[in-house]
């Protein structure tokens, strides 16, 4: 359509107009109608058209505007002012319509058709014009990316490649979302302090007149780790060495925190579950479990103590002892060894102290406690036990005598005193009225138990007497010891059954001091010579020393003796070059025949015994003939009446 054209139609339409207002009288104004929707919407691309009508007055003015701009102005009889900018898209209809061709976005807005006539009211209306593009493209995303629990807020924002959107509508696992101006703008859905409740599916439904679409993104609040746990399988308050387990560590958090296990400031594990298999007691200790969110790095810790105990070894021993210059008494109780030490007390003595491992109470010594058994009571978390102990006084006690020779040639005698104790008893030595130190002459031992004297000279131990005293906190026992020379108190003589071999025994004082032995021997030789030390030469009617034994020796064994003939034996102690006294002399072997005054011994006694044997008959014989001479004697009848007085007078 020219430009003519259009104006030609302009006026043909006003002049309607004009002459529908000359027919209604004098009194004329404008009216002015949409004759359509006054919200139109249009999809980008198409023709859409704002439609009005309007009468009551001749050449009017009339403009469209946009917002507030005019975008066409019309007189009548001219042709239309559209705004140069959108000549291409606005028409102007002839009936003041306003046409929009191929719409863009930028169209969309309010306008307002407005008719202005001198002397009459200015009338307008006004349309609404929606644009919209189809929606294509729909993608979400968070603010921050990750999204952590205890934070301020959180913004759900979509995006588009294109497309106007008319409604919004969110949801939350399907579920709509009441929005308000705290959590929704535009594009985007605010979550405040999220919580890990808030983790799920969020979506939006955008919508306008020409289509809709719907997005999905999931969230997840990131959190933790938190509420650690460690949990030990056997759960048990301790475990015994060789004893195994598991150590599970446990905690939540988004994502599942990673575990990493550290003993001893060394990292052992990144296992959830600890195996430990065998345990020892240097396994014991604090096992920590870290935790750690691989996304937040927040870290979270627990530790588990885990006590691994060992018995202690063996038993407990209690002992006593003395202390305090041999004054008091201190008891004693052990059980060393073992993880945690054990607990030890006498509940009797002072059941206030206690002690680990170890234990000693010092008490004052008394009568009442000679004798008396007291008890110490260990306590192990593995097992209770005890030990019992008894103190008392020194018993009765013999010395003991030993006689040797050092590589001096001295003489030792060693004398021993023991008395059974406890606590031991300490031995005080003297010789006479005299205490007896360590010196050249005289050594005690440590324990104080034996006393040693060396001398040359035999004579020299016998001059004096000595005295042990056992001592303890609770008594003591005395004892005197006097030296003797060498002596033998006792001797036997064992041959065997065919008189070969013999075995000669002897025995020695007590006291006697005694360095070896000669055995000797009376008789003929023996058949074999080289068997013994010392050899008899021939027959003699002296004793000849034939074996040497040492001082502690109380037997010899003499061989190859001849059954048939007659030896003599003896034993003499030596104390190096002094003898003593010789032991009893034994015999062995057949008699030696009568000795002279035995034969008239015998010549003497054997008249005597045949005269005596001749009046033992004589008198035997006279006895026989006097019985038998009373037997023969004549006996007379007697009358009864004198036998009954003769029985009646017999005593009762």
């Amino acid at each position: 359509m020219t430009k003519v054209d259009k104006t030609k139609r302009f006026s043909e339409v006003f002049l309607f107009l004009l002459l529908s207002c000359t027919f209604q009288g004098t009194h004329c104004e404008l009216v002015l109608s949409p004759t359509g929707h006054t919200v139109v919407n249009a999809e980008v691309g198409r023709n859409v058209t704002l439609a009005v009508s309007f009468s009551g007055a001749t050449d009017p003015v009339v403009a469209w505007f946009m917002k507030d701009v005019p975008v066409i102005t019309w007189t009548f009889g001219s042709s239309p002012i559209i705004d140069g900018k959108k000549t291409n898209v606005l028409r102007l209809e002839p009936n003041g319509s306003l046409t929009f061709v191929n719409v863009s976005l930028e169209f969309s807005s309010n306008y307002t058709f407005e008719i202005t006539k001198a002397g009459l009211k200015q009338v307008s209306t006004t349309f609404t014009l929606n644009v919209f593009e189809i929606i294509q493209n729909v993608t979400l995303r968070s603010e921050p990316d990750l999204v952590i629990e205890g934070t301020d807020r959180f913004m759900l924002e979509y995006s588009m490649s294109q497309g106007v959107v008319q409604q919004q509508t969110w949801f939350y696992n399907g579920r709509e979302i009441q929005t308000n101006s705290n959590n929704s703008k535009d594009k985007s859905l605010v979550i405040l302090r999220p919580t890990r409740s808030d983790t799920g599916q969020y979506s939006v439904f955008l919508t306008n007149p020409f289509g809709s679409v719907t997005t999905y993104m999931n969230v997840t609040v990131l959190y933790g780790p938190e509420d650690p746990k460690i949990q030990a399988r056997p759960a048990q308050p301790f475990y015994v060495s060789g004893d195994s387990l598991l150590l599970s560590c446990l905690g939540e958090g988004s994502p599942k925190p990673s575990i990493e296990w550290i003993f001893g400031g060394q990292n052992i594990s990144r296992s959830a579950i600890l195996n430990l298999t065998n345990v020892k007691t240097g396994q014991g200790g604090d096992y920590t479990c870290m935790l750690l969110n691989e996304l937040t790095k927040n870290q979270s810790q627990i530790s588990f103590t885990l006590d691994v105990y060992e018995r202690p070894s063996e038993n407990p021993l209690c002992s006593v002892q003395s202390v305090n210059n041999n004054v008091d008494l201190q008891y004693h109780c052990q059980w060393s060894g073992g993880t945690p030490q054990a607990r030890l007390f006498f509940p009797e003595l002072d059941n206030s102290k206690s002690g680990l491992g170890n234990l000693s109470l010092t008490v004052n010594a008394s009568e009442n406690l000679d004798g008396r058994t007291f008890m110490c009571l260990t306590e192990h978390p593995i097992e209770k036990n005890k030990c019992n102990i008894t103190a008392s006084s020194p018993l009765k006690f013999l010395p003991t005598v030993q006689t040797t020779v050092n590589f001096a040639g001295k003489i030792v005698v060693s004398i021993h005193c023991v008395s059974e104790a406890s606590p031991s008893a300490v031995v005080l030595w003297s010789r006479g009225s005299e205490a007896v130190t360590n010196g050249t002459t005289h050594q005690i031992s440590s324990d104080t138990t034996q006393l040693q004297i060396r001398d040359y000279n035999v004579s020299n131990f016998l001059l004096q007497n000595y005295t042990c005293t056992c001592k303890n906190p609770l008594g003591g026992q005395r004892r005197e010891i006097q030296l003797r020379g060498p002596s033998i108190s006792n001797s036997n003589l064992f041959p065997n059954q065919d008189g070969t071999i013999l075995t000669l025994t002897w025995e020695v004082p007590p006291y006697s001091v005694v360095t070896g032995f000669d055995i000797q021997m009376k008789g003929p030789d023996l058949q074999s010579k080289n068997r013994y030390d010392a050899q008899s030469k021939g027959k003699s009617n002296g004793f000849q020393t034939i074996q040497w034994k040492p001082g502690s020796a109380r037997s010899a064994d003499i061989f190859d003796l001849n059954p048939k003939l007659t030896y003599r034996f003896q034993v003499i102690p030596k104390a190096l070059r002094t003898d003593g006294e010789p032991s009893e002399v034994h015999r062995i072997g057949p008699g030696e025949g009568l000795s002279g005054p035995a034969i008239a011994g015998l010549a003497a006694g054997i008249p005597c015994s045949l005269l005596f044997l001749l009046l033992l008959a004589f008198f035997i014989y006279r006895c026989v003939h006097y019985h038998k001479n009373r037997s023969r004697q004549t006996r007379y009848p007697v009358s009864r009446a004198v036998e009954k007085v003769r029985n009646n007078s017999l005593p009762e």
